[in-house]
């Protein structure tokens, strides 16, 4: 049951909890329990609601900064990782293969304040060695979920 919960709460997780049990087969108390066993875990680690910022009229700017680090003795890449991701601008760090070494995600209110942030702050940390910046323009799909929904003409064809 497990692996399935996952599954599903990953994709919907405001799915109804009786409906859930239907969909399990369980009771529904049964569901409520393990959502519980699994956030203590800390298997289920949050719930988030995916926006899509270009249909409102807020402005944000997104942004994915690779970082060349000096791993430490001992620590390897966790101390500046968690250095990194302490910073609110922040939403993501993960540690890649490749030429670099890891992957931030931020989130700002210009294309200038991202810009900032990456050569004030994160540029001058100790371990870091090089970055780059990419510049998120348009995102067709985030999270399983796709955004960018092609055109459909529901115009009737007319023959000649």
């Amino acid at each position: 049951m497990r692996e399935e919960l996952l599954a599903i709460v990953e994709k919907n997780s405001r799915i109804d909890l009786k409906e859930l049990a239907v969909i399990l087969g369980v009771e529904e108390i049964d569901v409520v329990n393990e959502l519980a066993a699994l956030e203590a875990e800390g298997i289920i680690c949050g719930y988030h609601t995916m926006i899509d910022w270009e249909k409102t009229s807020i402005e944000k700017v997104s942004a994915l900064i690779e970082v060349r680090v000096t791993p430490q003795r001992g620590q390897g890449f966790d101390n500046i990782a968690e250095r990194i991701y302490k910073y609110p601008e922040v939403t993501s760090v993960y540690l890649i293969s490749g030429g670099y070494d890891l992957l931030v995600t931020l989130e700002g209110k210009s294309l200038k304040e991202i810009s900032g942030f990456v050569s004030d702050k994160l540029s001058t940390l100790d371990s870091v060695l090089s970055t780059a910046t990419h510049f998120i323009l348009k995102k067709y799909k985030d999270h399983g979920t796709i955004l960018a929904r092609k055109y459909e003409d529901t115009r009737e064809k007319v023959t000649p």
